[in-house]
């Protein structure tokens, strides 16, 4: 009896953590297993105690992998409606405090089993793969699909000696991908350029916000829009605050008759709300907030001048949500053009006749088609449509790429390649050179604690195993 096809999905980040590769995969996992026609493994990241500490907001931690796996399931169904039916397989990781990012410890896909691994789905791949080292994607899993979820490129030229560390990012991230996906998709146009990819946006909203949107347009007449504009977002200067600021203090004369709040929180808080005190009482500051809050629906338009998101989540949810929105004509919001309430601009003017007018009107009810479009049923047939899933997955012959790789007659592609992986998995096994591209310290394989949580063999069990055999 033929079995049903695997799709295992490697994501960086995990709930509580609201980041974007916390929430997409997580919803994705749970929408690909609805049907029950394929079986779905989400693989996200164990942080030991210390890390969590770092990374985890209100100081909310796990003793145990079980303890988190039920936050998750819990926040997912809570958000969805329905019980999800994947597994969840945790895989050992630290939390890196210069990248402000959570890096795979060992080998990740060890945590599929051989006769498992039909098909990876590389949330990230750039992130996953930078120190991977072990068994190549390409051989373990017969299809490797890459989604790349953030632009990199566009953080690191903010830092000093940007555009170097963005040229050589651009190389490195472009090799590693190469290396181990066969199929990759961007979100949007706004990322990194690679070859033979595919520009889809497939995200969908949580089905939270399309409810709150549907509840609003029913009893809009009874309860119109009280408040006029709002941001939220992670309270640093690349997220849009500093551009946002900026259009306000120079144009408030313009703009007298807007009052803008500002909701998150981040490293640049403190700096965010002093900029926001000298250009007036009309924009203030706000920690931040889930945005399904019922405070939200009061608001009519949504600013977001934005441009490092790739396919930034809250302008979709305040879409949903059945308000304005009005964001910079950029390829990040490319995909939110076929929305009526999407209100893109090109320079300052742009985005100040547009603030005005959105004021002066009312949004669009959304009809079923775009409701749909947003929804995560929506993004679920662009990714199966997108990595080529909704057709026969033809059967890889592992063993003859193996092959392969010993072979003088295979073509000079192949052979680049073949090659270098063997580079890559090389140097990514050294931990002096793994240090020299940024990986931590002690991340080539998992450590006692990390080993112990997971229920992985310690290395000192390692060693005196091996002891033992000699």
């Amino acid at each position: 009896m033929d079995r049903k096809q695997h799709i295992a999905i490697f994501t960086t980040a995990s709930i509580p953590w609201m980041t974007g590769t916390a929430v997409n995969p997580l919803f994705r996992a749970a929408y690909l297993s609805k049907d029950g026609v394929r079986k779905v493994t989400l693989g996200i990241p164990w942080l030991t105690l210390k890390d969590q500490e770092l990374v985890y907001p209100r100081n909310i931690t796990f003793r145990t992998p079980s303890e988190l796996e039920g936050y998750v399931r819990h926040w997912l169904e809570d958000r969805t409606g329905f019980k999800p039916t994947f597994d969840i397989r945790f895989y050992p990781a630290k939390f890196s405090i210069d990248k402000r990012s959570i890096l795979p410890v060992g080998d990740i896909s060890e945590i599929i089993p051989d006769e498992e691994a039909d098909v990876a789905v590389l949330e990230e791949p750039e992130h996953l793969t930078w120190y991977h080292h072990g068994k190549r994607w390409k051989i373990k899993f017969r299809l490797v699909i890459g989604v790349i979820h953030t632009n990199y490129l566009e953080y690191v030229k903010r830092e000093k000696n940007g555009q170097l560390q963005a040229f050589l990012l651009k190389y490195l991230n472009t090799w590693v991908v190469g290396i181990y996906c066969h199929r990759v998709i961007r979100l949007s146009g706004a990322t990194q350029d690679y070859p033979n990819s595919i520009i889809c946006n497939v995200h969908g909203v949580n089905p939270k916000f399309l409810d709150i949107g549907k509840n609003l347009e029913e009893n809009h007449g009874q309860k119109p829009f009280t408040r006029d504009a709002y941001y939220i977002g992670k309270m640093i200067w690349s997220k849009g605050y500093k551009e946002l600021l900026k259009l306000l203090r120079d144009h408030h004369k313009e703009l007298s008759v807007l009052k803008v709040d500002l909701y998150g929180s981040g490293e640049d808080s403190d700096q965010v709300e002093e900029a926001a005190k000298e250009i007036g009482e009309f924009v203030n500051v706000h920690p931040g907030r889930d945005h399904a809050d019922p405070l939200f629906h009061d608001y009519k338009v949504f600013l977001n001048p934005s441009t490092t998101d790739v396919v930034c989540t809250t302008t979709a949810e305040a879409l949903a949500m059945g308000k304005f929105v009005i964001c910079a004509d950029h390829p990040s919001n490319e995909f939110f053009k076929q929305f009526p309430n999407c209100r893109t601009y090109s320079d300052p003017k742009g985005f100040v006749n547009e603030t005005l007018r959105a004021l002066s009107e009312e949004p669009s009810e959304l009809n079923s088609t775009q409701r749909h479009e947003l929804s995560w049923e929506a993004a679920t047939e662009r990714f199966l449509r997108a990595a080529q899933l909704d057709q026969p997955l033809k059967k890889l012959d592992s063993a003859a790429s193996m092959k392969n790789f010993a072979s003088t007659s295979f073509s000079m592609r192949s052979g680049v390649e073949e090659a270098s992986a063997y580079i890559h998995n090389l140097a990514s096994g050294f931990e002096i050179s793994r240090r020299a591209f940024g990986a931590i310290p002690g991340s080539l394989k998992p450590d006692e604690e990390l080993s112990k949580e997971l229920g992985l063999a310690t290395p000192t069990a390692q060693k005196q195993g091996s002891s033992t055999t000699d």
